[in-house]
């Protein structure tokens, strides 16, 4: 007997879990798991450093240089800001057609801990700048792209690199499969406890940033570090060319970005939001990719300065997915922003939400929030493996909230033909990263590109 759902919306049909798998797993019918293995640059394939200068069109022209001076670090570090050039790339692999929303970004550098709302420590994918919807691969292919050309940084052998990636997507691969038989409420609610994830490491680094930093990154935390005592009261302390007063024309349309910033905000959220009181604002220069981007912080205060609040207000522009598929529903690139990462997030910012200024869109979130990273430069083998596969597991979690997971392990299977695969192409893709890098090297080094390092 139909439900009553279903007698109202005649189309709207959801098969079973196990006729969805078999779905799925007709697709290797058109498109082998063997196809993911190849990666060859189109002889037609643009240069890199034109596509990465495409990005930097209305950046700030004075912080562009710090973007290719970070990125010069080595081939991860110019993976990790080349994020358009990966898209470039994988537009042109094959498809199952099964699409999900995506992180856009799932670079190994891209997930990380932080608090939710309940003040657990949770592990997650921690950046959707551009999060647009797509293909399910293009995600796990930057990760395993990502983790191979880690592990050359971090000077391990390419068995070791290749060990990692084939943990990665095998951890995929299981958790798509346990996603798949899950009821949907259930596989929603999931979430991974942050103190798992850093018991599963050796690495020094990872437990200091658990149970050091990200203890001391609070409002309160960043009250004592970002803050400066003046003649009228506190204002956040320069620090330039990273943290800067060149705010304009924010200061001046205040009243208007955040008005339409509160508006984005559900009723009781607004509620906390208008018990503190907008002190100050400065530019805040932050990651990789980001840097030139408009991003800002704000400084409010709550009955007195032991109740600060910091909030991020980051310019968001067009995925860089977008023109390799379809095109965004969203007017405001920073409710595209908001919207992608509450759908893959399993815990998101009370204080998330989006505005706009001008012609430019931003996203609004808290600054610090119990935030912390793994270093992932600090990996060795085995916990490269361990982190790489900890990373996909959330991937298939956020995959699994939006696409339909059922599909998606009827295509990848029980076997290891699909990690064997992406081995090969995360090899192969390190190998162009690397010769990418190398030409910005040499982009730099005879004054076509423009780079400060250090900063």
């Amino acid at each position: 007997m139909k439900s009553p759902a279903l007698r109202y919306f005649p189309n709207v049909v959801i098969n079973p879990s196990d006729e969805r798998t078999v779905m799925g797993k007709v697709l290797r019918q058109h498109l082998p798991r063997s196809c993911h293995a190849e990666w060859k640059a189109d002889p037609n394939r643009p240069d890199p450093i034109t596509l990465l200068q495409v990005t930097d069109r209305n950046r700030l022209p004075s912080l562009v240089p710090i973007r290719y001076g970070r990125m010069l670090a080595g081939p991860a570090d110019f993976l990790r800001g080349a994020a358009i050039v990966m898209a470039h790339d994988l537009s042109g692999t094959p498809q199952t057609g099964l699409e999900v929303q995506l992180c856009g970004d799932a670079h190994l550098g891209n997930f990380g801990g932080f608090a939710t709302p309940e003040r657990q420590l949770i592990f997650d994918i921690n950046d959707f700048d551009e999060t647009h919807q797509g293909p399910w691969e293009w995600d796990v292919k930057r990760l395993a792209a990502s983790t191979m050309v880690t592990g050359r940084q971090n000077n391990l052998s390419d068995d070791a690199c290749r060990r990692a990636v084939l943990s990665a997507v095998e951890r995929y691969r299981q958790h798509m499969r346990t996603f798949g038989d899950m009821r949907f409420l259930d596989a929603w609610y999931t979430s991974i406890d942050a103190e798992e994830v850093v018991e599963r490491l050796s690495t020094p680094g990872a437990h200091r940033a658990l149970k050091v930093k990200a203890p001391r990154k609070t409002n309160v935390g960043a009250m004592s570090k970002l803050v400066e005592s003046v003649d009228w009261g506190y204002r956040i302390a320069n620090d330039p060319p990273l943290l800067t007063h060149r705010t304009y024309p924010l200061p001046q349309r205040i009243s208007e970005i955040w008005s339409d910033y509160r508006s984005s905000l559900s009723e009781d959220h607004r509620v906390l939001l208008d018990r503190y009181q907008l002190v100050d604002i400065a530019r805040k220069v932050v990651g990789v990719g980001s840097v030139g981007l408009r991003c800002f912080i704000a400084l409010l205060l709550g009955a007195n300065d032991e109740d600060p609040l910091f909030l991020q207000l980051k310019e968001a522009r067009a995925s860089v997915l977008e023109p390799f598929g379809r095109t965004s529903i969203y007017a405001n690139q920073g409710k595209r922003v908001v919207s992608g990462q509450r759908i893959m997030q399993a815990a998101s910012d009370l204080f998330l939400g989006w505005t706009h200024c001008g012609e430019v869109d931003y996203y609004v979130r808290q600054l610090r929030d119990m935030k912390f990273t793994v270093p992932i430069d600090e990996l060795g083998g085995d916990d490269l493996a361990e982190y790489a596969g900890l990373c996909a597991w959330a991937l298939a979690r956020a995959h699994a909230c939006s696409g339909d997971p059922a599909q998606i392990s009827g295509y990848l299977g029980s076997g290891d033909a699909f990690d064997r695969a992406l081995a090969s192409f995360a090899t192969s893709y390190a190998d162009q990263t690397e010769r990418d890098h190398a030409a910005l090297v040499k982009a730099v080094k005879n004054g076509r590109i423009s780079a400060e390092t250090g900063i």
